[in-house]
Protein backbone atom coordinates (compact mmCIF):
# COMPACT_ATOMS: atom_id res chain seq x y z
CA UNK A 1 0.00 0.00 0.00
CA UNK A 2 1.31 3.42 -0.93
CA UNK A 3 0.83 6.05 1.75
CA UNK A 4 0.87 9.57 0.37
CA UNK A 5 1.66 12.07 3.08
CA UNK A 6 3.46 15.28 3.87
CA UNK A 7 6.24 14.11 6.20
CA UNK A 8 6.92 17.70 7.29
CA UNK A 9 3.45 18.03 8.86
CA UNK A 10 2.92 16.26 12.20
CA UNK A 11 -0.54 14.99 11.18
CA UNK A 12 1.02 13.37 8.10
CA UNK A 13 3.69 11.66 10.19
CA UNK A 14 1.17 10.63 12.85
CA UNK A 15 -1.20 9.21 10.26
CA UNK A 16 1.62 7.22 8.71
CA UNK A 17 2.65 5.85 12.12
CA UNK A 18 -0.92 4.72 12.83
CA UNK A 19 -1.12 3.01 9.44
CA UNK A 20 2.23 1.29 10.06
CA UNK A 21 0.88 -0.19 13.27
CA UNK A 22 -2.25 -1.55 11.59
CA UNK A 23 -0.46 -2.72 8.45
CA UNK A 24 2.00 -4.82 10.42
CA UNK A 25 -0.79 -6.88 11.95
CA UNK A 26 -2.15 -7.64 8.45
CA UNK A 27 1.30 -8.23 6.93
CA UNK A 28 0.85 -5.31 4.51
CA UNK A 29 3.96 -3.69 3.09
CA UNK A 30 3.87 0.12 3.06
CA UNK A 31 5.52 2.47 0.61
CA UNK A 32 5.65 6.11 1.76
CA UNK A 33 5.26 8.70 -1.00
CA UNK A 34 6.10 12.32 -0.24
CA UNK A 35 4.32 15.37 -1.63
CA UNK A 36 7.08 17.96 -1.88
CA UNK A 37 6.43 18.45 -5.60
CA UNK A 38 4.61 16.90 -8.56
CA UNK A 39 7.67 14.97 -9.74
CA UNK A 40 8.07 13.26 -6.35
CA UNK A 41 4.41 12.23 -6.35
CA UNK A 42 4.45 10.98 -9.94
CA UNK A 43 7.70 9.09 -9.44
CA UNK A 44 6.50 7.51 -6.18
CA UNK A 45 3.08 6.40 -7.42
CA UNK A 46 4.39 5.19 -10.80
CA UNK A 47 7.11 3.13 -9.11
CA UNK A 48 4.62 1.71 -6.62
CA UNK A 49 2.10 0.84 -9.37
CA UNK A 50 4.49 -1.66 -10.97
CA UNK A 51 3.70 -4.15 -8.18
CA UNK A 52 0.55 -6.26 -7.97
CA UNK A 53 -2.53 -5.74 -5.78
CA UNK A 54 -1.74 -2.20 -4.67
CA UNK A 55 -3.82 0.55 -3.16
CA UNK A 56 -3.28 4.09 -1.97
CA UNK A 57 -4.05 5.90 1.27
CA UNK A 58 -3.68 9.68 1.43
CA UNK A 59 -3.15 11.02 4.96
CA UNK A 60 -2.53 14.29 6.67
CA UNK A 61 -4.23 17.62 6.69
CA UNK A 62 -5.96 18.11 3.34
CA UNK A 63 -4.63 21.67 3.10
CA UNK A 64 -1.11 20.41 2.40
CA UNK A 65 -2.41 17.88 -0.16
CA UNK A 66 -4.97 19.99 -2.03
CA UNK A 67 -2.23 21.57 -4.14
CA UNK A 68 -1.60 18.17 -5.76
CA UNK A 69 -5.14 16.78 -5.38
CA UNK A 70 -5.88 16.47 -9.10
CA UNK A 71 -2.49 14.91 -9.84
CA UNK A 72 -2.91 12.29 -7.10
CA UNK A 73 -6.44 11.42 -8.27
CA UNK A 74 -5.32 11.25 -11.93
CA UNK A 75 -2.34 9.01 -11.14
CA UNK A 76 -4.46 6.65 -9.01
CA UNK A 77 -6.95 6.35 -11.89
CA UNK A 78 -4.25 5.93 -14.56
CA UNK A 79 -2.61 3.11 -12.63
CA UNK A 80 -5.96 1.57 -11.59
CA UNK A 81 -5.15 1.96 -7.90
CA UNK A 82 -8.03 2.15 -5.44
CA UNK A 83 -7.43 5.09 -3.13
CA UNK A 84 -8.79 6.38 0.17
CA UNK A 85 -8.56 10.11 0.83
CA UNK A 86 -8.85 12.24 3.98
CA UNK A 87 -12.03 14.12 3.04
CA UNK A 88 -14.96 14.58 0.68
CA UNK A 89 -13.25 17.24 -1.46
CA UNK A 90 -11.11 14.55 -3.11
CA UNK A 91 -14.17 12.44 -3.93
CA UNK A 92 -16.09 15.24 -5.61
CA UNK A 93 -13.04 15.62 -7.89
CA UNK A 94 -13.03 11.94 -8.90
CA UNK A 95 -11.38 10.07 -6.02
CA UNK A 96 -12.76 6.68 -4.99
CA UNK A 97 -13.58 7.09 -1.30
CA UNK A 98 -12.84 9.19 1.73
CA UNK A 99 -13.04 8.70 5.43
CA UNK A 100 -12.29 11.60 7.69
CA UNK A 101 -13.55 14.20 10.11
CA UNK A 102 -16.74 15.96 9.07
CA UNK A 103 -15.52 19.53 8.49
CA UNK A 104 -19.04 21.02 8.63
CA UNK A 105 -19.55 19.50 12.09
CA UNK A 106 -16.20 20.95 13.19
CA UNK A 107 -17.25 24.42 11.99
CA UNK A 108 -20.53 24.16 13.88
CA UNK A 109 -18.73 23.09 17.05
CA UNK A 110 -16.26 25.96 16.71
CA UNK A 111 -19.16 28.41 16.98
CA UNK A 112 -19.54 27.51 20.66
CA UNK A 113 -15.87 28.36 21.19
CA UNK A 114 -16.32 31.72 19.50
CA UNK A 115 -19.31 32.38 21.74
CA UNK A 116 -17.29 31.53 24.85
CA UNK A 117 -14.40 33.77 23.76
CA UNK A 118 -16.74 36.66 23.02
CA UNK A 119 -18.18 36.23 26.52
CA UNK A 120 -14.70 36.67 28.02
CA UNK A 121 -13.07 33.25 28.29
CA UNK A 122 -9.42 33.05 27.33
CA UNK A 123 -8.72 30.90 24.27
CA UNK A 124 -5.79 29.26 26.09
CA UNK A 125 -8.19 28.03 28.78
CA UNK A 126 -10.46 26.22 26.34
CA UNK A 127 -9.86 22.49 25.90
CA UNK A 128 -8.67 21.10 22.59
CA UNK A 129 -11.38 19.00 21.00
CA UNK A 130 -10.97 16.01 18.73
CA UNK A 131 -13.43 15.49 15.88
CA UNK A 132 -16.63 13.78 16.97
CA UNK A 133 -18.26 12.98 13.64
CA UNK A 134 -16.56 11.23 10.74
CA UNK A 135 -17.79 10.86 7.17
CA UNK A 136 -17.51 8.00 4.68
CA UNK A 137 -18.04 9.18 1.08
CA UNK A 138 -17.91 6.83 -1.92
CA UNK A 139 -17.77 7.70 -5.62
CA UNK A 140 -19.49 4.85 -7.51
CA UNK A 141 -18.53 6.25 -10.91
CA UNK A 142 -14.87 5.96 -9.96
CA UNK A 143 -15.43 2.48 -8.51
CA UNK A 144 -16.97 1.38 -11.83
CA UNK A 145 -14.09 2.91 -13.80
CA UNK A 146 -11.64 0.93 -11.65
CA UNK A 147 -13.69 -2.25 -12.15
CA UNK A 148 -14.59 -2.44 -8.46
CA UNK A 149 -17.86 -3.49 -6.91
CA UNK A 150 -18.55 -1.80 -3.60
CA UNK A 151 -20.33 -4.27 -1.30
CA UNK A 152 -23.87 -3.27 -0.29
CA UNK A 153 -22.84 -3.37 3.39
CA UNK A 154 -20.22 -0.69 2.74
CA UNK A 155 -22.65 1.43 0.70
CA UNK A 156 -25.17 1.19 3.56
CA UNK A 157 -22.60 2.62 5.97
CA UNK A 158 -21.65 5.51 3.70
CA UNK A 159 -22.76 9.00 4.67
CA UNK A 160 -22.82 9.95 0.99
CA UNK A 161 -22.66 8.02 -2.28
CA UNK A 162 -21.78 9.93 -5.43
CA UNK A 163 -23.12 8.24 -8.56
Amino acid sequence: MAVIRDASVPAGSGGFAAIQTGAASFNIELTPVGVRDAEEIERGISRFATGPNGGVVVVGPPSSLVIHRDLIITLAARHKLPAVYPNRLFITHGGLMSYGADSIDQYHRSASYIDRILKGEKPADLPVQAPVRYQLVINLKTANTLGLTVPPTVLARADEVIE
